[in-house]
């Protein structure tokens, strides 16, 4: 399982004004959403410069490069790979030379139909340089501005033809362009700072920095940042139904985040809640998963009344779990990250919070190491609903063979994890909880029902997924 990216775009009033510091630092709090690789361009006045690595924000900018990226406006990405391999070649932001200039992208989301996409520009004589969507966004923005020289419009034409899931922030020379797509499946919001304008994929890159947050970008909005903003909204997005991604509220977002006016850490409070409501349970001690369960734990242990504990100590130096290539990396992994507190498990009845099961491996792999230390039993609370289709918009599941609720009932998860109760969080009060109602929310990895069309050749698709 992969995730998503992270983006940030800043626009500084201030022609004296180096902002690559700022995106420095806001891409430090997206951190998150990306730790294979980083990247900063920015425009002086006269042309874009581009420095990029493989590795977290703080090695990848550990020897000065920052001070080479001179200029009042630029934009920023931090990497996890969904479509295109883990390789400096696909790291962004991506940069093309074209008639009218030098443009330069950064792109959170996946393009479902880009290989058909790649086909047909490279038929027209484009050559690529990475495997990513990224650069066929790219590709398709700096030929249409050819034609037009009207990066607005350029922008509408291509979103024609895209489907899938994007946020974008585009360096135009020294224009910066910030789009969202029609469905809004990706955050991104946008704040502002004295003469300083800018966005990002999470609120809390402005907090990095000390900008306020202003609002969220509305899907299929296009913005132009400088001295002021200009907006203009997509024609096809006027009817066009939205669809805001669950998984960022239940586990992918910052839980100090705000997205699309919901606080973060209140949905992840609310989660805890219901799962009581729902599944209630004799024990000792709610205890979490630790990081991103522990909101929803302390949920549960307010509304239960059951004390909170803590069982679980993480090594934050490892990355996330779902991120490794096989299974046994991933097991080893979660020995390695987790470990046991024995005095507050042993002979204790726990209820273990966590956002998600996806395969199921980890999760049995955590609760061996709960046994291990000599928990009495765990009765394992869900804030996910059961996941049974993969995700096509940025959040690359494992294939649907591989997600052990589309292929085991509740009760036989259960047996196979080893624990005495289960309990997944239902779709309705996953609702109630984020405050959307289902037409507003992409919950297509939990009812197979997708907001946009899927791509005809989904194997092609998949395998390029990696």
């Amino acid at each position: 399982m992969r995730d998503k990216c992270g983006i940030v775009g800043i626009y500084s009033s201030d022609q004296s004004m180096d902002i690559a510091p700022h995106i420095y630092y806001g891409l430090f709090a997206l951190q998150h959403r990306g730790q294979e690789a980083a990247g900063i361009s920015a425009h002086n006045g006269e042309e874009i410069s581009t420095y990029r690595g493989m590795g977290l924000v703080c090695d990848v900018f550990n020897n000065g490069e920052i001070k080479g990226l001179e200029g009042n406006v630029g934009i920023g990405h931090v990497r996890y790979s969904t479509t295109g391999k883990s390789k400096l070649k696909n790291a962004q932001p991506f940069t093309s030379e074209f008639q009218g200039g030098r443009i330069a992208i950064a792109h959170n989301g996946d393009i479902i139909n880009s290989m058909e996409l790649r086909r047909d520009l490279e038929n027209r004589g484009h050559e690529f340089r990475s495997t990513t969507d990224s650069e066929v966004i790219s590709h398709l923005l700096s030929s249409e501005y050819a034609k037009s020289m009207d990066m607005v419009k350029s922008i509408e034409m291509v979103a024609e033809k895209l489907l899938g899931s994007y946020s974008l922030v585009v360096l135009l020379n020294n224009d910066l362009y910030v789009v969202r797509d029609p469905v809004g499946i990706k955050p991104l919001a946008l704040g502002e700072k004295n003469g300083l304008k800018m966005v990002a994929s999470e609120s809390v890159a402005f907090d990095a920095v000390g900008a306020d947050y202003v609002r969220d970008v509305e899907p299929g909005e296009i913005l132009l940042l400088n001295d002021k903003i200009y907006s203009q909204k997509m024609e096809i997005a006027k009817n066009t139904p939205r669809a805001h991604c669950m998984f960022e509220y239940v586990y992918f977002a910052r839980p100090d985040s705000i997205l699309d006016g919901k606080n973060v850490y209140n949905v992840r409070l609310n989660i805890g809640r219901e799962l009581h409501n729902e599944f209630p349970v004799e024990a000792d001690v709610v205890m979490p998963v630790p990081d991103s369960a522990i909101t929803a734990a302390i949920g549960y242990s307010r509304e239960s009344g059951l004390p909170y504990g803590e069982g679980l100590i993480k090594n934050r130096y490892v990355g996330r779990t779902f991120i490794m290539p096989t299974q046994e990396e991933r097991e080893m992994s979660v020995k390695l990250k987790m470990n046991p507190i024995k005095s507050e498990l042993e002979g204790k009845s726990i209820v273990l919070v966590d956002d998600s099961i996806v395969r199921g491996t980890t999760s049995k792999a955590l609760i061996d190491v709960l046994k291990e230390a000599g928990v009495k039993e765990v009765h394992l609370r869900v804030g996910c609903p059961p996941i049974i289709s993969p995700c096509y918009y940025g959040i690359a599941m494992a294939s649907k063979k591989e997600l052990v609720a589309a292929n085991k009932s509740v009760e036989e998860i259960k047996n196979s994890l080893g624990v005495a109760s289960l309990g997944y969080l239902s779709i309705d009060s996953l609702k109630k909880c984020i405050g959307l109602d289902e037409e507003k929310l992409c919950m297509g990895c939990l009812n197979g029902k997708y907001p946009t069309e899927l791509p005809k050749n989904l194997e092609e698709y998949e395998s390029c997924r990696c």
